[in-house]
């Protein structure tokens, strides 16, 4: 192979069925099996019985007039009524959109009219936000009018808002006449013949519009990517099939339903074999995390860096059985070579494996193998899941680049968004006429179709005419026995253009002079990567996923350097 261009036609075919039609034969073999244990709600559910609630769900959705097509958002934490709505609107047809629990009024005020809503289902609160309070003040036909007539003049679409105590679903009780619950969806499907179900779900298309997620943007407004059932069923199988996953194996979940981690590579991927979703936490605590696997007996554990950071270096890490773990996915970040080795020698992962995508892409594209050495799983991604295509291609003049040299990575194939909704510009920007979505990501390919991740064409840094890469700088930083996290990134300069700058967090209780780091870097880096400025900081700036945000850094490192 001399080119960057790989492609996978795999030993089995894509799955050719609707997600409701794929659940259905699951429930059938594994019907006494867990699906669901979640711990915070202490209940457990197993196939038959998730089936049961799905499809009691579904009819009430059908009561209460929703359709196919129509959009219904969720804005909770994660737990079983978060699974139980992203299977119901799949059995129905209807879209399910995933709004991001810490989003702020303008946040969410655009998510809704944005995607068009016709229902959306929320929790109480999260942490500090009060969403009842939130909510009602951007619809405040919520306090005038009741749920049987609710009406919205800023959001015209919508027709219910469902509010539901994730500890008593059931019970819960509305805060104002317009909030409609839990128990009156449920209520309103008892009056839907069950036959009209099946109808609906033989009615779909494995090309149908299911989802809905919105991409974490740094500035402006997120965009909405818009995924079939045949995009991410086929991702969720898949994968599973990569990590050897069976309806035996048990997997822990700390990372947020809402977003697509969460969402097809935990949930529909457990449910996609037969396997068991563990919620361990409605959102990520590391101590729950590690009892959850405990006492759970977790086969898997995913999760970013971030989180499994946080785990190794809880201070009760020690006390914790984590023998039963074999397997995981560890994405959504950059995995520094020191951690992968901690998880695997620390936690007893031997399997644990490194995944690489983006939401628009189902999410998953990459994925390294377990017979894969230590080296290859520290230094690259992995290759393509099967049926899928990737190149790598020069950034000026869209060719496809020698094997090991720098470039773009595009992917095509089964997994590729429908596109940006209501975004035409953006999706043809981002899909270009022979089908390749452009990632937008820097990497180089080996000979064997191994991806190595370089850096974004946002992030990379151009000091005096040099390409510099963020990634090279962390693992070396990162490799240094006192550092627990770093992150590199570039700010103006005069004379250079750019320079390189590297927020560095130190192991509880180290010490560190600035002057110190930079020479332990200049013995592995050429001079002109080794970080101009130098923060030791006691945290990052993240986002609810547990992704570092560089913007905020950059922006906050500016500021003080204009003090100056």
């Amino acid at each position: 192979m001399k080119h960057s261009y790989f492609h996978r036609g795999g030993d089995m075919p894509l799955l050719g069925v609707t997600i409701p039609e794929h659940f259905a034969s699951i429930v059938a073999r594994f019907g006494d099996r867990e699906a669901v244990v979640s711990l915070p709600q202490q209940r457990r559910l197993t196939y038959t019985e998730l089936g049961k609630e799905v499809d009691r769900l579904a009819l009430g959705l059908l009561g209460i007039g929703i359709r196919r097509g129509e959009r219904v958002g969720i804005w909770a934490t994660n737990n079983i009524e978060w699974l139980q709505l992203q299977m119901a609107t799949a059995r129905i047809g209807a879209v399910l959109v995933n709004i991001n629990p810490a989003y702020r009024p303008n946040e969410l005020a655009y998510a809704i009219g944005h995607s068009e809503l016709s229902a959306i289902f929320t929790i109480p609160s999260f942490r500090k936000s009060d969403y009842v309070s939130m909510l009602t003040d951007l619809i405040p036909e919520l306090e005038r009018l009741s749920a049987d007539e609710f009406g919205c003049e800023k959001f015209p679409n919508m027709r219910h808002v469902v509010l539901y105590d994730p500890m008593n679903p059931e019970a819960t009780q509305p805060p104002c006449t317009g909030f409609s619950t839990w128990r009156k969806v449920l209520a309103a499907g008892e009056k839907i013949e069950p036959a009209r179900l099946d109808e609906a779900t033989a009615s779909l298309d494995i090309d149908d519009a299911i989802n809905i997620q919105y991409t974490s943007g740094t500035t402006g407004f997120p965009k909405a990517v818009v995924l079939s059932h045949h995009n991410i069923l086929n991702n969720a199988w898949f994968s599973a099939r990569a990590m050897h996953f069976t309806e035996a194996d048990r997997l822990a979940i700390p990372v947020p339903f809402y977003h697509c981690f969460g969402m097809v590579l935990a949930n529909l991927l457990c449910l996609s074999v037969g396997a068991c979703a563990v919620i361990p936490c409605e959102h990520f605590d590391a101590e729950l995390v590690l009892k959850a696997v405990d006492q759970e007996r977790c086969t898997a554990l995913h999760g970013v860096p971030t989180m499994f950071i946080a785990e190794l270096e809880h201070p009760a890490f020690r006390q914790f059985n984590l023998t039963s773990l074999r397997t995981g996915i560890m994405a959504g970040a950059p995995c520094p070579p020191v951690l992968m080795r901690r998880v695997i020698e620390e936690m007893h992962c031997n399997e644990i494996l490194i995944g690489y995508g983006q939401t628009e892409a189902s999410p998953l594209t990459h994925l390294t193998h377990p017979e894969d050495s230590i080296d290859r799983r520290t230094e690259t991604v992995g290759v393509n899941l099967p049926h899928q295509e990737v190149k790598v291609i020069d950034t000026e003049s869209g060719a496809i680049q020698p094997i090991g040299e720098v470039g773009e990575i595009c992917f095509r194939g089964y997994h590729i968004m429908q596109g940006y909704y209501g975004d035409h510009e953006a999706t043809a920007k981002t899909i270009d006429g022979a089908g390749w979505l452009h990632s937008g990501d820097l990497g180089t390919m080996d000979a064997d179709g191994y991806l190595r991740i370089t850096g974004r064409l946002k992030e990379m840094i151009i000091r005096g005419g040099e390409n510099i890469y963020p990634r090279e700088i962390e693992d070396v930083i990162f490799s240094h026995p006192k550092v627990a996290e770093v992150a590199v990134f570039g700010v103006p300069d005069d004379f250079y253009g750019e320079e390189v700058a590297a927020w560095v967090e130190l192991h509880a209780g180290e010490v560190m002079r600035e002057d110190e780091l930079r020479c332990f870097c200049r013995e592995q880096l050429a001079h002109f990567k080794v970080p101009h400025y130098i923060r030791f900081v006691d945290a990052f700036p993240i986002t609810v996923t547990g992704k570092l945000q560089k913007f905020r850094m950059r922006e906050a490192m500016m500021e003080s350097l204009e003090q100056r």
